[in-house]
């Protein structure tokens, strides 16, 4: 997505790992993967990485979370501590970010998240108003070292957002438009449905294909 979103966009990728972070200043792949190396090498892109979190969320439109969330088995769990995290320091360094998840998430998680972390701010003539964070949910579907290809050839573009809310339609589309804008494939499908909705296709979808 960093390499997707770096040819048209300012896009500083952020990770925990020092070794990854050098690497893609270097304009070399952390993954095996032919098309990105391919693009880190040979293309002009807008990319910069960091292990600083809070400098990259600072003044960041949108914050991509494509944390891991391993699933436990015998617990039938998805671990989400790593994208409460990220989802924690995007609030105290820069609420009106939107935050993108496209982590593997449990139905109905983007929902709960938004609850869980909705805020009570002062207005200006003294009310209180409660905030709900500005969370939405865009899988994708793709195949290990094939990464970059499927996004430039995507089989459709998915973003899952609280219909109620105007503003997240408003960067929902913005964000489908931004996705597609760096694919190669022309006509793509893009889909916009209710969060819950959006996670049941990535579930079904990775079932479908396993």
């Amino acid at each position: 997505i960093a390499t997707l979103l770096a040819q048209h966009h300012q896009v500083t990728a952020v990770d925990v790992i020092p070794e990854k972070v050098e690497k893609i200043n270097k304009k070399q792949s952390p993954i095996q993967d032919e098309y990105i190396e391919k693009y880190l090498a040979e293309k002009d892109l807008n990319l910069v990485a960091t292990l600083d979190g809070k400098s990259a969320y600072k003044d960041a439109d949108f914050v991509v979370i494509a944390a891991p969330t391993n699933y436990d088995p015998k617990k039938n769990f998805f671990d989400t501590t790593h994208v409460e995290e990220v989802i924690e320091l995007v609030l105290e360094v820069n609420p009106n970010a939107v935050m993108v998840i496209k982590s593997t998430i449990p139905v109905g998680y983007t929902k709960s998240a938004r609850e869980k972390f909705s805020y009570r701010e002062r207005q200006a003539d003294g009310t209180m108003k409660v905030v709900t964070p500005k969370i939405i949910f865009a899988p994708e579907f793709l195949r290990e070292s094939k990464a970059l290809y499927d996004n430039l050839y995507p089989s459709r573009i998915i973003a899952g957002y609280d219909h109620e809310d105007v503003k997240l339609e408003e960067a929902a589309h913005t964000f489908a438009h931004i996705i597609k804008e760096g694919a190669i494939k022309e006509d793509v499908p893009v889909l916009f449905m209710g969060t819950t909705e959006a996670e049941a296709v990535k579930l079904f979808a990775n079932t479908y294909l396993a």
